[in-house]
């Protein structure tokens, strides 16, 4: 019993941050309050990057705003529910006591998310409609 203990502490701790973070952002407005420091790339640049609007994204999902929360980032959203079940995944293995399946990532994994993260931050700062509707 101690090792199942030991195997879901990681997953736990991942849900308690997540959810900690969460709480923090439900109560706090990003629109309204500085919650973390400003992004880097839109105080150099002056475009948005990838992530930009993702916080007032978790902050609408929260408060059960799903098409608000779209609007904010439109590319994120697929991205946490990713995240989620990725998780998901990883802690009911772990309750099981399984070791934690490989996932094989394909050789053109990583290029294609740089390609797309690179074309969401072009696309969303293009100066024009229907573009313009993209920015957070």
């Amino acid at each position: 019993m101690p090792a199942l203990r030991r195997g879901i502490v990681g997953p736990l701790s991942e849900a308690l941050t997540a959810a900690s973070a969460t709480a923090l952002l439900f109560f706090v407005d990003p629109r309204a309050h500085q919650v973390f420091l400003p992004c880097p790339f839109r105080l150099v640049t002056g475009l948005y990057c990838p992530f930009c609007g993702g916080l007032r994204m978790v902050h609408d999902l929260a408060h059960g705003q799903a098409a608000r929360a779209f609007h904010d980032n439109a590319l994120a959203m697929p991205l946490v529910l990713l995240a989620a079940l990725l998780w998901l995944n990883a802690a009911v293995a772990r309750w099981r006591g399984r070791p934690l399946t490989e996932l094989r990532r394909p050789v053109w994994l990583w290029p294609a998310v740089a390609v797309l993260l690179v074309g969401w931050t072009v696309v969303r700062n293009l100066p024009f409609s229907p573009f313009t509707a993209l920015r957070p």
